[in-house]
C-alpha cells in the first residue's frame, strides 16, 4: 500500500489496515477538529458545557489553585496561556496544564491558576478564548493528571459515494478493533509537518555536531513553507552570511533571528547560538530524533509480520494501571517460560507490548525485536550512549519504554452526508478516545490513507 514520502521520512512506513482509504481533508475549519480533555479522575473538559456550575467563593484550605476549563479556537497553547496571564497580571509559572492541544482546532482543556479567584476570570476578554471555573485543585496541574483526549473529527472533500465511504470506514474500524488499536507512532506534528526538520537537528546533536544542528535549523528549507522564508534559508545555506541572513529573514522567524544575531557577534559559537532558544525547544530536537527511531523500529516490526498486540520472546512488556494508562516503570522482558502467561495478561488488558525509546540508560530489547533495534541503530550510525550529549547535558536523554499499540476507545461514525463547503463532495464525522501520548492523526491516516498528508490537513 502506498505511503507518502513525507511519512516515510518520519519513520512512518506502513499501515496496519488493508482497507482502501476514503481520502479527504481534515481541519478545513477549526470546528472540524474538536478535542475534549479527560483527566485521570474522570473530569471531562467540555467545549459546550450543558451547564456551568457556580463554585463556592471560599477557597478550601490547602487548595490554592483554581481549576478552570479553557476553550480555545485556532490558538497555540503557549500563546493562549500568555494572553490570559497578561490580562490577569500573573506569572506563567502560576499556571498549570495537563497537556498541549492542537492549534488549528477547537479544544477544551483543564488549567489551574494559583492565587486567582473565580471573579478575577471575568477580566479575561480575548477573541476565540473562553475560560470558566469548575472548582479547586490542591496542586498545580501537570501531565501526571492527564488520562487522554476525546476527538470528534470532520473529514471533508470526500469523492467516493456515500455507500462506498461508509463501507471503507466500517472495514477500517473492524480491522483496528481486531488488532486492539492503531500503531502508536509519534504523529506528524512531532516533527513539524510544514518543515519536518526537528528530528534531523536532533540527530546532528546526538552525533555531537552542533554546527550542523544549528545550520539545519536555520537554513534547511522546505518546499511547503512560505516562499519568503524558503528563499532566505536557501540563501543562507549557500553563503553562510549571517549578517545578510538577518536582513532578509522574515520578522516572524523570531528564534532564527535570535540565533543569527548571536552568530554575527560570534561566528563560530554554534553552541551559544543554540542556547539562545528556549530550553524546551532545545530538548525537542533530540526527543524528535528519539521519536523518529521509535517510528522506524515499529514500522519494521510491523513490516516483518511481527504482532504489536502480542509479545514474542525477548520483547519488553509493561503493566497497565486500573486507569488504563501504561506504567513503563513496571516492565518485564518476555522469556520462553513466561511468554504464554504474559500473552494471557495482554489479552486481558493487563499488559502491553513496549518498545524502547533510545537513551543512554535504556537497554535494547532481546530476541528478534532486539535485532530490529540493532539494525536500525546501525543504519543510523548511532548508539544509545550517543544520547548523552557532550557539552549539552540538559539535552541528554536517558531513554524509556513506549507502548507499541495505541488503544482506540469509543469509535463513533456519523452518517456520510453532503459537504456544504465543497460542492459535489461528501463529509463524515468520526469520534474516538485516545490515551495520553497517542496521536489522532495516526488513527486518521488508517481511515484516509492520504497521498499528500500536508494537503490532507495533517
Amino acid at each position: 500500500m502506498y505511503v507518502s514520502r513525507l511519512e516515510k521520512s518520519l519513520g512512518i512506513e506502513v499501515y496496519v489496515t488493508r482497507s482502501p482509504g476514503i481520502g479527504g481533508v481534515i481541519r478545513h475549519l477549526p470546528e472540524d477538529f474538536l478535542v475534549e480533555e479527560i483527566l485521570v479522575n474522570g473530569s471531562l473538559a467540555e467545549i459546550f458545557p450543558s451547564r456551568k456550575k457556580p463554585i463556592n467563593g471560599d477557597v478550601p484550605l490547602l487548595q490554592r489553585h483554581l481549576l478552570c476549563i479553557l476553550v480555545k479556537r485556532n490558538w497555540d497553547n503557549l500563546q493562549a496561556v500568555k494572553a490570559i496571564t497578561r490580562q490577569l497580571g500573573i506569572n506563567m509559572r502560576q499556571v498549570g496544564i495537563a497537556g498541549l492541544k492542537d492549534a488549528k482546532a477547537l479544544t477544551a482543556q483543564h488549567i489551574t491558576m494559583e492565587g486567582i479567584s473565580a471573579e478575577d476570570l471575568q477580566k479575561v476578554k480575548i477573541k476565540d478564548l473562553n475560560i470558566y471555573p469548575v472548582g479547586y485543585f490542591n496542586v498545580k496541574l501537570s501531565p501526571h493528571f492527564l488520562l487522554g483526549n476525546s476527538f470528534k473529527i470532520t473529514i471533508r472533500r470526500l469523492s467516493h459515494s456515500k455507500t462506498s465511504t461508509q463501507e471503507r470506514i466500517l472495514k477500517t474500524i473492524m480491522e483496528l478493533q481486531a488488532l486492539g488499536g492503531a500503531p502508536n507512532f509519534f504523529g506528524h506534528q512531532r516533527f513539524g509537518t510544514i518543515r519536518p526538520i526537528t528530528h534531523l537537528v536532533g540527530k546532528a546533536l546526538v552525533k555531537g555536531d552542533v554546527r550542523e544542528a544549528v545550520m539545519l535549523f536555520l537554513a534547511k528549507s522546505s518546499p511547503t513553507e512560505h516562499l519568503e522564508s524558503r528563499k532566505a534559508r536557501e540563501e543562507l545555506w549557500k553563503t553562510w552570511n549571517f549578517k545578510k541572513a538577518l536582513e532578509i529573514f522574515p520578522k516572524n522567524l523570531r528564534y532564527e533571528r535570535l540565533m543569527l544575531r548571536h552568530l554575527i557577534k560570534k561566528p563560530e559559537d554554534f553552541a551559544g547560538a543554540l542556547k539562545r532558544l528556549p530550553i524546551k525547544l532545545q530538548r525537542l530536537f533530540p526527543q524528535a530524533y528519539q521519536a523518529y527511531l521509535f517510528n522506524k523500529i515499529l514500522s519494521r516490526r510491523i513490516a516483518l509480520g511481527l504482532p504489536i498486540n502480542k509479545a514474542e520472546v525477548g520483547d519488553y512488556v509493561v503493566e497497565v494501571e486500573p486507569s488504563g494508562l501504561p506504567n513503563t516503570s513496571r516492565y518485564r522482558i518476555v522469556s520462553q517460560e513466561t511468554v504464554s502467561e504474559i500473552n494471557k495478561a495482554i489479552e486481558g488488558g493487563k499488559m502491553l507490548l513496549a518498545i524502547p525509546l533510545a537513551g543512554f540508560k535504556q537497554k535494547i530489547s532481546q530476541g528478534v525485536q532486539g535485532e530490529i533495534e540493532k539494525a536500525v541503530l546501525e543504519e543510523e550510525d548511532v548508539t544509545p550512549e550517543n544520547f548523552k550529549i557532550k557539552g549539552l547535558p540538559k539535552l541528554s536523554l536517558r531513554g524509556d519504554l513506549r507502548v507499541a499499540l495505541s488503544r482506540v476507545k469509543g469509535f463513533s461514525v456519523h452518517e456520510v452526508s453532503r459537504d456544504e463547503i465543497n460542492a459535489g463532495k461528501n463529509k463524515v464525522v468520526i469520534g474516538f478516545m485516545l490515551y495520553r501520548g497517542s496521536y489522532a492523526t495516526i488513527v486518521l491516516r488508517e481511515f484516509m490513507k492520504p497521498r499528500n498528508p500536508i494537503k490532507a490537513g495533517f
